[in-house]
């Protein structure tokens, strides 16, 4: 078997961020692009994506599947049945602190001709209510469908401002106190 006709990775990978994110007592959202064959409520889509809490007490019937990921949820009181393929998940991470992965997104997105090479610009994969903001790699067309990207969050105190901003900053004083370290386990 080689390497193009063996399954997806992707899936694989969704479950074991979700049961990483459920063993660690984080909440695991999934970032889905929206077609025609994502089934999800319209109103809470936002530039053709959608933000999904898959945490066990969001969700009820939560099948995390080779080919879907498929729940019942409710948005705004109401009780809806979710159906999204594989495929259409762009991302997963934890709500509380931006850790996941963010894959390739669907061929449809890139929105260049056939065979062309393309570039997808870094895209935030972000909830309103988040508190920690990720951001994804660059990732080529020709790449592997199954290529993973991970997410790191983004501090916005440690952001470039510019291409001079390398280096170090002096630590804060505190009033003349010895530095401590910390014990890590």
């Amino acid at each position: 078997m080689t390497a193009q006709e063996s399954t997806s990775t992707r899936p694989y990978l969704i479950r074991a961020l979700y049961e990483w994110c459920t063993d660690n007592g984080l909440t695991p959202y999934v970032a889905v692009r929206v077609d025609e064959s994502v089934q999800v409520p319209r109103e809470y889509v936002k530039d053709g994506e959608i933000v999904l809490n898959i945490s066990f007490d969001a969700t009820s019937a939560l099948q995390l599947g080779n080919d879907f990921i498929e729940f019942k949820a409710r948005f705004g009181g109401k009780p809806r049945e979710i159906l999204v393929p594989v495929g259409r998940v762009i991302a997963i991470y934890a709500r509380e602190n931006g850790q996941g992965m963010a894959f390739p997104p669907p061929v449809d997105v890139l929105g260049s001709p056939a065979g062309a090479p393309s570039v997808i610009e870094p895209m935030s994969a972000a909830e309103p209510a988040a508190t920690a903001s990720a951001t994804a790699s660059v990732v080529p067309l020709s790449a592997a469908e199954d290529r993973v990207v991970q997410l790191v969050s983004v501090d916005e105190s440690k952001k470039d401002d510019g291409p001079g901003d390398d280096a170090p900053r002096p630590p804060p004083t505190a009033g003349g106190a010895r530095p401590s370290l910390k014990r890590v386990k």
